[in-house]
């Protein structure tokens, strides 16, 4: 079991961040790296060219590791939505045909897919938030043979509410449809296994639950989806990467795998060491462990928002990395800020409730500073 690990961040005392589904801090030495790797532009004659390429490979296995991934199957991208709409652009959308996605989806996972059915004179088919919290039952019960792809995701990024991912893929292979997910809200904080899913396409940024830098991401092309055309064209996504105009010529062949959807200037000097550092530390820690660690906060939370008449997810059908609840009665758009400037503790207001999201820096004394912190604000 993993302990805190406050001391690897620089959290404040008073501050009480259960914030991470929105921007999760940078760890210490991840700040230390981004530092030398700013040292690097700084003075740009002492680069060592070779260096950062090397990096970029080593994130890329990272990331492999932590989704049971091959290295090859894995492009680094600079968004969710840049990995969603390079998925887009390589599934083919029939005359017609219809695009599945739950209720208030996350747009990055939306407006692609409206795009394209916009383009084929498609269909979105919207699943309603079921009464019950099981997403899962309610998208089997829409998932049939007219359904062209299923774009969802592993929870819903406004409560925790949770999709089983496993059970969607098999239906999606009975009826011939394509599977994108955006992991974002889960890759880092949970276990992920893409040869239990088998999906298509899988976008994921980094900078919330795999404490990386801003404008960093992931996306994961199943081996039959490694031959389609990506959304930029350079040199680091052709073979041989990063070979110069001139006597060589421009190379004629994409890249080997997935690394066909880099993004253009991939061999970033400053996000480049500090995502190397971030995803090392996360699976060295192992995304089971840090569910482990946070389920009981968040288990924490569902118990004082029912206690106050605030409804929750199921406990049965919900991640346990971060949670939503939601009053009895309409809440008023000033009560998050209001936590966050009158007593430094930082949630997100999602929909119609708020959203609370621990990390391994949070403890039960943080969960009871929050509830004390929204008592007192309600009541004022």
């Amino acid at each position: 079991m993993l302990l805190n690990q406050r001391h690897m961040f620089d959290v404040p005392d008073g501050v009480t961040y259960l914030n991470c589904a929105a921007h999760s801090p940078l760890l210490n030495n991840v700040r230390e790296a981004g530092t030398e790797g700013l040292d690097r532009k700084y003075h740009p004659w002492d680069l060592d060219l070779a260096q950062t390429p090397g990096e970029t490979e080593r994130l890329r296995s990272l990331f492999a590791g932590l989704i049971g991934a091959g290295v090859d199957d894995v492009a680094i991208v600079s968004s969710t939505s840049y990995g969603i709409e390079t998925a887009a652009r390589n599934i083919e959308l029939p005359t017609g045909g219809k695009i599945l996605m739950v209720q208030d989806q996350f747009p990055s996972n939306v407006l692609s897919w409206r795009h394209l059915a916009a383009e084929k004179d498609g269909e979105l088919v919207v699943v309603p938030r079921p009464a019950d919290g099981d997403w899962t039952r309610a998208v089997l019960d829409l998932l049939d043979d007219g359904i062209a792809i299923a774009a969802l995701p592993p929870c819903h990024w406004s409560d925790g509410s949770v999709l089983d991912l496993a059970q969607v893929g098999i239906r999606c292979r009975d009826v011939g449809a394509a599977f994108v997910v955006d992991g974002t809200q889960v890759i880092g904080a949970m276990p992920f296994d893409v040869n239990e899913i088998q999906p298509d396409f899988v976008a994921c940024s980094a900078y919330k639950w795999l404490l990386c830098p801003y404008t960093l991401g992931f996306l994961f092309a199943a081996p039959h989806r490694q031959a389609g055309t990506p959304l930029e064209f350079h040199s680091w996504n052709h073979y041989p990467p990063g070979t110069a105009a001139g006597g060589k010529g421009y190379p004629e062949t994409f890249n080997i795998g997935a690394r066909r959807y880099d993004m253009g200037e991939i061999n970033n000097f400053i996000n480049m060491p500090m995502a190397v550092a971030a995803l090392s530390q996360v699976s060295e820690w192992t995304p089971a462990a840090i569910q482990a660690y946070v389920r009981p906060l968040t288990d924490a939370v569902a118990d004082g928002a029912k206690a106050r008449g605030w409804s929750v997810p199921p406990a049965e059908n919900r991640v346990g990395h971060f949670i939503g609840m939601v009053p009895p009665e309409t809440l008023s758009p000033e009560i998050v800020p209001r936590l966050q400037r009158e007593t430094n503790v930082h949630v997100s207001q999602r929909g119609a409730g708020v959203r609370i999201s621990p990390h391994l820096f949070n403890d039960d004394d943080d969960i009871e500073r929050f509830f004390q912190a929204l008592d007192s604000v309600l009541a004022s």
